[in-house]
């Protein structure tokens, strides 16, 4: 990508930071007071540099759509299979390319960090970035999708969708868990699950938690 200059870096910075510990934008107002600024011009100047220059992106006459592009390198190769059990022959020849550039750099794409453990038996941990894609047509989301959902009363949750009639059910994947029941119209499906990225790390923490 394009070097950043100083001043743009410190607001990419800022942004990475907050949207990561927040789930969503901040205002304009709020990167004036970060970068401690008076007016938004130059807020707004550094936006559209980065976003140019291909580090952020937002949905256009929509308020506090930003979000972080990240892009691809081109592929990791696969070399391979690695056995968990047994032993298998060695290898040297990449097979094939590894690549994750569709998934995260999708235009209107986002992550959201989880935190809780109610999708544990679906394979989502406490720490993974789940990889979600907006619905412009939430009335046709399937039953069973992995959904993000913002519920009257209650936040935003990831859970599997259900809907019979006027009657949402955001189902857990954790008999820890009860269904959330609420009426449609106290539901905004926000995305739907396509990915779920975990660095070693995370999932090394993840399980110690579980013990």
């Amino acid at each position: 990508m394009e070097p950043l200059t100083d001043a743009q870096q410190q607001l990419y910075n800022w942004l990475v930071e907050y949207i990561g510990q927040y789930q969503h934008a901040p205002s304009i107002r709020q990167m004036m007071w970060a970068m401690e600024l008076k007016s938004p011009a130059p807020v707004q100047s550094r936006l559209e540099h980065l976003r140019a220059k291909g580090y952020i992106d937002w949905t256009e006459g929509k308020a506090r759509t930003i979000r972080i592009v990240r892009s691809g390198a081109g592929g990791v190769p696969v070399l391979g299979a690695i056995a968990a059990g047994g032993l298998v022959e060695p290898f040297t020849d990449t097979l094939e390319q590894l690549d994750l550039s569709s998934l995260f750099r999708q235009p209107d794409y986002y992550a959201l960090r989880v935190v809780g453990d109610s999708m544990i038996e679906d394979q989502i941990a406490e720490g993974d970035m789940v990889i979600m894609r907006p619905v412009p047509e939430p009335d046709r989301v399937k039953n069973g999708t992995i959904v993000a959902a913002r519920v009257e009363g209650h936040g935003t949750t990831l859970k599997r969708y259900h809907r019979q009639g006027e009657q949402i059910t955001l189902k857990p994947a954790n008999a820890k868990y009860d269904p959330i029941k609420v009426k449609a119209n106290q539901v905004e499906v926000q995305g739907v699950l396509v990915g779920v990225w975990r660095g070693y790390d995370a999932a090394i923490k993840s399980v110690s938690r579980r013990r």
